[in-house]
């Protein structure tokens, strides 16, 4: 393969990063996004009730552990505006080095916070401060990796390349899972709950490390360059986007939260109640979610190869059908102690539909807006769309099993998916938009 591929546009020859550059930096960073996020999802949910919070009931003290995993959500539109800024004024490579570099700080800083047996209540807010700083840098990391891809891609496989760090995604919790395995098949539980849950976040840091050694060695993307050759940038990206692409905003908001309120659904939630309800042993269920993930990973790539020869409308619209069907019937597969059967047709017919929202998105969303605001306008609408999906999904699912039952589980999710459905039909097809603009 050569070093570098020419895109040709009707005026412009525009030197592009090579494929294989292209696919580590935006893939390295979702994977790490994701490892660090799964790492605390996995540790809220297993390990955090009882070091952070032992003096409540055991109720509450899982409601108030899932709350600190929402504090990132709160955090990330912030990182969006201000990564935003930056990577529609002064490019896109540099913001995405920043984002996550403050996104790994943040997160190795975890691994090393006392517990409530050491300092108290003070445990517990340092971790929402840490938390709230990942957020921060997460908010600016999606939006970067996926411009990286896009606006490197040509034009009838933008899809395909928006899919790269989307399959981060799974990567990043394939790993994250395997290192628990692996962690609790060789510590006991009480190490476990001593140290062994800080391990993961430490070894983030190696991950980080070779994220921004991969990153530094790219190009600015060629439509960014392309923009300011035609000085068509803006000094105030934020007030642009608020004012000329608002609705973009709003409907990407809602396209994309029911897809977040089923990932944590899937993951976070799942790990809780299938280890506390179910019956099901810790390594255990990772065991079955690390199948579903391969799984996952699948489905991103081909519905977004999909995407491109049909358009991503169809796609995408199709999947969130299916996800208000799912959204209903869920819960009757985890009916039962240990229900092995309805465990794997819960994960194996989620992850379909989680996998084939979650591939095509990654060109949809960018697609929306032009070059000069898409930095900023495709981060704000993915992290607006993570606060309403995914921020209070685990906790609100809880509350409403504790309170209405089993059947219950998936009313939020099934909200949401209404209004995709709803904001899928108010969009047009994205798949030929101009997106040297």
């Amino acid at each position: 393969m050569e070093n570098t591929t020419n895109l040709s546009l009707p005026k412009e020859k525009l030197e592009r990063d090579p494929v294989k550059t292209v696919i580590l930096a935006s893939m390295m960073g979702t994977a790490i996004e994701f490892f660090d996020f799964y790492a605390y999802g996995t540790a809220s949910a297993a390990y955090f009730p009882s070091v952070f919070f032992p003096q409540t009931t055991p109720l509450l003290a899982t409601l108030l552990s899932l709350l600190t995993f929402g504090v990132a959500f709160v955090a990330r539109p912030f990182g969006s505006f201000l990564f935003g800024h930056f990577g529609d004024r002064l490019g896109r490579k540099k913001t995405l080095v920043v984002s996550l570099l403050v996104m790994g700080v943040a997160t190795v800083s975890i691994g090393f916070i006392p517990g409530y047996g050491s300092i108290g209540v003070w445990g517990a807010l340092l971790l929402c401060l840490c938390r709230f700083v990942q957020g921060i840098g997460l908010g600016g990391e999606w939006s970067g990796a996926v411009l990286v891809a896009t606006e490197n891609a040509p034009e009838d496989k933008r899809a395909l390349y928006g899919a790269f760090p989307e399959v981060g995604a799974p990567i990043g919790f394939f790993i994250c899972n395997g290192l628990f395995f692996v962690l609790e098949n060789v510590l006991t539980p009480a190490q476990m709950q001593s140290f062994g849950w800080r391990i993961p976040f430490w070894a983030s840091a190696v991950l980080v490390f070779i994220g921004l050694y991969v990153r530094r060695r790219l190009q600015e993307t060629p439509l960014f360059k392309l923009a300011q050759e035609r000085d068509n940038t803006t000094r105030s990206p934020l007030r642009e986007v608020f004012k000329s692409n608002w609705k973009e905003i709003i409907k990407g908001t809602f396209l994309m939260g029911a897809t977040y309120a089923m990932f944590f659904t899937l993951t976070t939630w799942s790990l809780s109640y299938a280890t506390m309800a179910l019956g099901f042993s810790h390594s255990e269920f990772l065991l079955l979610l690390m199948g579903a993930i391969v799984e996952f990973a699948v489905l991103i790539m081909a519905t977004s190869v999909l995407a491109d020869k049909i358009g991503r409308k169809k796609v995408l619209m199709t999947a969130s059908v299916l996800l208000v069907v799912f959204s209903l019937v869920f819960p009757f597969f985890l009916e039962g102690k240990h229900n092995m059967v309805g465990m794997l047709l819960f994960l194996g017919v989620g992850f379909v539909i989680m996998g084939t929202l979650y591939g095509p998105v990654g060109a949809v969303l960018p697609e929306l807006f032009p070059t000069k605001v898409r930095y900023s306008g495709a981060g704000i609408t993915y992290n607006l769309a993570a606060v309403v999906g995914a921020a209070v999904a685990p906790t609100i699912t809880t509350w409403l099993i504790a309170q209405y039952g089993l059947h219950s589980a998936g009313l939020y999710m099934f909200v949401l998916a209404l209004v995709s459905v709803v904001a899928w039909a108010l969009t047009p097809e994205t798949k030929d938009v101009d997106y040297t603009k």
